[in-house]
């Protein structure tokens, strides 16, 4: 068959393209020697939350350059001023020697610095959020205040007031060096600058007509020296003295080499993961996406036998293809994405075990296995777009509204699910015209399930219980609703603001801990106790956290708690501003508004409009369970519970798709079938399908929700719940409001079905 053959190579070389891709990844370190760097370099990077490291959000603050500027185009001044700040951000963060740190822009007017291997990103916060706009003053000449514009400036400790000249003598702009020295008389650490040419002309000829005054230096409205000119300065270089400490003078000549910012940088979101963590998120995931991965793969072999070995080779090769892609796109990978994978292994199978199933009922009909493979594959194709489709409209939203590692999962999910579609449709129909080769005139024959597949030839009234289940499910969503109102979800900083701080102090008891918090004003943190003895969940509401400076609680904290446990770490922080968090939370209602008028509007064009009505009533049923499911069971509703809910939308509306074709199908064979005899016919045929598809799903992600730990709950827990709900909604909840709406077409003398492009030709050809 030379186009098996040929379709052999084609997809060989995709395959082996794409394993390639990925293999940099699982190389030893003794074996990378003997490649290419640029071949070593398609590698995925880790996550802060798998690796470790901080990340800060800064806002740039651009009101006072609005403000000076009223004259000028807006977004053309905010963009200049961002632009500015990233090169700043950028030459300070260079001169601190960090390891490859990530600075992008975010946003209109944010700055995203990542910063892996940093524990502790005080003093990188302390650098970023110092502005270091210097210019230099003369001290107002006594008696003389009156006849020149002045100014009061304190000095850096606030212990003593200048008057010093508006006009400013020369701006901080002309420093070309700044470097730390130690003053040859005192040993007290200076900063010795150099000025550019014009800066050394300006400075000399100052001096020259001012000796005997004192010249200030100031530096974000704070006076750092104020020294008597003595004589003629013309050597382009200058020194500058105070009550610094080493460190102090060294930031001090790092941020005067690196400029000033245009603006200043407010931190609004600080993440913080210690590196045990994230080996330990490495080592859970890889643990529970194995474990999943082999629990898929036993029910796989289980059911489908030898027929089963092709879906779950086909399964590894989409997992590689995976990660071959993300390395190719230089990806980060993060605990979300591994989320994403695990996902995507139980989501992967649903194609396989469509294809199978069709094929088992072409094989049931008595046709040959060549004809049982054609048809299978044919008729499975466009139920397979369409719910892969549905479930990418889901993903896309999360990628555009997401942020950070949310974004990661959204692309995983995508990657994978595009993948799925090339192993499932391509790769596994070769094989398995491969193995049928020679016998392509007798049975095909697939195992399966015999227990569902009686009650599938058998048929089961389904409809019988449209109004209990209709009933049910309201009651439950009702429910859910009530339970949203009161008492609420548990809400996690990301959409309440704030700060949580995990602490690891095994020495402390709550009560001391309490104790200590709150004789050192931070008696506004909630305390929870977590995992083993001394491990605890410290909360800090947000108005305690913008009080005095978005990061002083975290400081105060940390120093309260080793004030009585010196060793004592903190593996995690997040902390997120009022604004972030709005955003948040704006951000999400919106995705999930557009994701259900996505999926609408996608399904009114695909099947038609009372199809598209009815799954997305079902899938507004579905969600309002699964919020009622975050609200009684006190699971954190963070961002990766927002994941959790949009996937669960891709998930049911997949799901739905499936029988709603077959209906489809159904209607187009036999147009004259009462409407409940064909929906109980649709959901039987299609019962194998759903029920398995439901079980790999579940079983990929069991092992991460029993094991994941917190890290990962708000997405696991939810979604093995959502799996269970969206499959019985499919079936109790979605082809009975079908039914009602098919009823109320048919009164109004509607079709069910718009015509086909073959039925419109023919309806043409009897035109007279």
């Amino acid at each position: 068959m030379k186009s098996l053959r040929s379709r052999a190579i084609v997809y060989g070389l995709v395959i082996v393209l794409g394993l390639l891709s990925a293999m940099p990844n699982l190389l030893p370190a003794n074996l990378a020697d003997k490649f290419p760097d640029w071949y070593l370099e398609n590698t995925l990077s880790l996550g802060l939350d798998l690796q470790g490291g901080s990340h800060l959000l800064l806002e740039v603050d651009t009101r006072d350059i609005l403000a000076n500027n009223p004259h000028q185009p807006e977004d053309a001044l905010i963009k200049d001023a961002v632009d500015r700040s990233l090169e700043v951000v950028r030459r300070r963060l260079d001169e601190t020697g960090l390891v490859e740190p990530g600075i992008t822009r975010q946003g209109k007017n944010h700055i995203l610095v990542q910063m892996p291997g940093v524990a502790d990103p005080a003093e990188i916060r302390e650098l970023l959020g110092t502005t270091a706009q210097m210019s230099f003053h003369w001290v107002a000449k006594p008696g003389n205040e009156r006849r020149t514009a002045t100014i009061t400036v304190a000095d850096a400790d606030g212990t003593a007031d200048y008057v010093l000249e508006k006009q400013v003598a020369m701006a901080g702009e002309h420093i070309s060096d700044a470097q730390l020295a130690f003053n040859p008389d005192t040993s007290e650490p200076v900063v010795n600058f150099k000025l550019d040419t014009e800066g050394a002309r300006l400075f000399g000829d100052m001096t020259r007509k001012n000796i005997g005054r004192p010249l200030a230096i100031v530096m974000d409205n704070k006076v750092l020296t104020a020294p008597v000119i003595r004589g003629v300065i013309a050597g382009g270089s200058g020194e500058i003295s105070g009550a610094f400490t080493t460190k102090d003078a060294s930031n001090l000549a790092l941020m005067l080499r690196a400029g000033a910012l245009p603006a200043p940088l407010h931190v609004i979101e600080e993440r913080t993961v210690g590196p045990d963590l994230g080996s330990d998120a490495i080592k859970m995931g890889i643990s529970t996406g194995l474990l999943g991965a082999v629990l898929v793969v036993a029910f796989m072999l289980g059911i489908y036998g030898r027929w089963g070995v092709i879906a779950c080779f086909g399964l590894a090769i989409n997992v590689g293809l995976v990660f071959g892609i993300l390395s190719l796109l230089g990806a980060t990978l993060t605990l979300p994405g591994i989320a994403g994978i695990i996902l995507t292994i139980g989501m992967a199978v649903d194609a396989n075990i469509l294809i199978n199933e069709r094929i088992r009922e072409e094989s049931r009909r008595g046709k040959p296995a060549w004809m049982a493979l054609k048809e299978g594959f044919d008729r499975a194709y466009s139920t397979i777009l369409d719910s892969n489709i549905t479930t990418l409209i889901a993903v896309s939203l999360l990628f555009m509204f997401g942020s950070g590692p949310v974004r990661g999962f959204a692309v995983t999910i995508g990657i994978g699910l595009l993948t799925s579609l090339f192993t499932a449709v391509a790769f596994n129909r070769l094989v398995m015209e491969w193995w049928i080769k020679g016998h392509e005139r007798q049975p095909l024959a697939i195992g399966g399930f015999a227990s569902l597949d009686k009650l599938g030839e058998r048929g089961i009234n389904f409809m019988k219980g449209r109004v209990l289940g209709l009933a049910l499910s309201a009651v439950l969503s009702i429910a859910s609703i009530a339970l949203f109102v009161s008492p609420g979800l548990n809400y996690g900083v990301d959409f309440t603001g704030g700060t949580l701080v995990e602490v690891s102090a095994p020495s402390v008891s709550v009560d001391t801990l309490r104790a200590t918090l709150h004789s050192q004003q931070l008696g506004a943190a909630s305390i929870q106790e977590i995992g083993n003895a001394g491990n605890f969940l410290i909360r800090l509401p947000v108005d305690t956290a913008t009080a005095t400076g978005a990061t002083h609680p975290v400081e105060a904290l940390k120093a309260a708690i080793t004030s009585v446990q010196a060793d004592a770490s903190f593996p995690k922080v997040d902390l997120v501003g009022p604004k972030v968090s709005g955003g948040f939370s704006d951000a999400t209602i919106l995705a999930i508004l557009l994701a259900g008028a996505g999926m609408l509007a996608f399904l009114w064009l695909r099947f038609e409009s009372h199809f598209a009505t009815a799954a997305t009533l079902t899938i507004g049923l579905d969600l309002a369970k699964t919020i009622g499911f975050f609200a009684l069971t006190g699971v954190e509703f963070n961002l990766t519970a927002v994941a959790a809910l949009l996937a669960l939308i891709g998930y049911s509306v997949n799901d739905k798709v499936v029988v709603f074709d077959r209906i489809r199908e159904n209607l187009r064979q036999h147009p004259d079938m009462p409407m409940l005899d064909l929906l109980n016919e649709s959901i039987s045929s299609t019962l194998t399908r759903t029920v398995f598809t439901s079980v790999t799903t579940f079983l990929a992600l069991l092992p991460m929700a029993i094991a994941g730990g917190a890290a990962v709950s708000s997405f696991a827990l939810p979604m093995l719940f959502g799996v269970v709900v969206g499959t019985s909604s499919s079936v109790f909840i979605a082809s009975p409001i079908l039914y009602y709406l098919s009823e109320r077409r048919t009164q109004k003398g509607l079709p069910q079905l718009r015509p086909t492009a073959e039925e419109m030709r023919k309806e043409l050809e009897l035109i007279p």
